[in-house]
């Protein structure tokens, strides 16, 4: 079987794995080791270990590679001097920033062991044309410059900096990569849906909700509908507070806009609505309605009623037809209606015939009924 350990470059970083051949290496020393970027100066936290077979990398992934050798005491004086190094290339580069007047907010620069490659690593809101800034970096430095954008998660990472819980954060002690986490695992937890208090730092959702979210999930009442979102409704997710746009009942999942102007698809276990209630139910369906059988009722009042002896009676009268009954009778507009006003034209002029009379008004055309 091949022999591994598990070499960390950076604190709460991700491992790497390497081949330590014959060397004698514990946990806690210092190697150095190639990498992609170049000799790099890492410590060892994984001690020496056989490799299943299981586990063995495909022909599809890089192969293992073999520690470069142990530190020696000069090698140890070169990190430091790496790092007094790295000191004043941030001062630098954030002059250089104001210069060019690029908004983009320097967070940490990272040397390599043989100052092959200096990277520069920054957050912005948007992309950055940056090409100016790495010529200028290059002439003073004299090496490879490399800029590498990272998120809000990436940005408390290398800052570091303390919780809500008053300890330092997860993500820069101890964890090595990023779990996902959803807004599932508040609810089964029966935290607050408030975004301020489930959202650490970084903005995002506390990574500490993934550490118990398996016992919870386990223990979760299945009886517990899932919350149905219906179009316009506001939500929460992952990523923020939105509005939900289309709704896809075959699959169970929605489209939501969320305030940022993004659209994100998102299963209907995984976001809940915007009120702020913890155990999310169905509404309860209206009963239908009763039909109130009336029929003795209408029974007694058609029984016949006993006249007064002495009670005249009324002659019947036929019912007189509402305003709302219309006459579907075809008008004849076309017959000859003559009206008092045409009578006395006539008569007065009936003696002086050679006298043009006055125009009859004229009926108004078109299709009446």
């Amino acid at each position: 079987m091949q022999k591994i350990i598990g070499v960390r470059f950076r604190k709460a970083g991700k491992i790497y794995l390497f081949d330590p051949g014959d060397d004698d290496i514990n946990p806690g020393d210092l190697v150095i080791v190639d990498t992609s970027r170049g000799l790099e100066c890492g410590e060892v936290v994984i001690g020496v270990r056989e490799l299943p077979e299981a586990e063995k990398p495909s022909r599809y992934t890089p192969l293992i590679r073999r520690i470069h050798r142990k530190a020696t005491r000069a090698d140890r004086a070169r990190v430091a001097d790496n790092k007094q190094r790295e000191i004043e290339a941030f001062e630098i580069c954030k002059e250089k920033i104001r210069e060019h007047q690029l908004k983009m907010n320097l967070i940490n620069v990272r040397y390599t062991f043989d100052v092959n490659k200096i990277i520069f690593y920054f957050t912005a809101e948007y992309r950055i044309d940056f090409r100016e800034l790495v010529r200028d970096l290059a002439y003073i430095f004299k090496t490879r410059i490399e800029l590498r954008q990272v998120g809000t998660r990436e940005e408390a990472k290398l800052i570091d900096g303390v919780g809500c819980c008053g300890r330092k954060l997860c993500c820069s002690t101890f964890l090595g990569d990023f779990a996902q986490v959803s807004i599932r695992m508040a609810k089964e937890q029966n935290l607050s849906l408030n975004p301020t208090k489930i959202s650490g730092v970084c903005g995002r959702l506390l990574c500490c909700l993934k550490f118990e979210s398996e016992y919870y999930h386990e223990c979760y009442l299945a009886n517990n509908p899932v919350y149905e979102p219906h179009q316009n409704d506001r939500v929460i997710v992952d990523d923020g507070e939105g509005r939900v746009i289309s709704v896809n009942f075959t699959r169970n999942t929605a489209t939501i806009l969320l305030d940022t102007n993004k659209t994100v698809i998102v299963r209907w276990e995984d976001l809940l609505p915007a009120d702020g209630e913890t155990i999310v139910k169905f509404k309860p369906e209206p009963e239908p309605e009763k039909i109130i059988e009336d029929y003795e009722q209408t029974q007694e009042d058609s029984l016949p009623i006993e006249e007064e002896e002495n009670q005249p009676i009324e002659p019947i009268t036929p019912p007189k037809p509402s305003p709302q009954e219309k006459s579907f009778e075809r008008k004849n507009f076309n017959q000859n209606k003559s009206t008092s006003k045409d009578n006395k034209l006539d008569d007065e002029y009936k003696d002086r015939p050679w006298i043009n009379r006055p125009r009859k008004p004229r009926r108004p055309r078109g299709k009446f009924r």
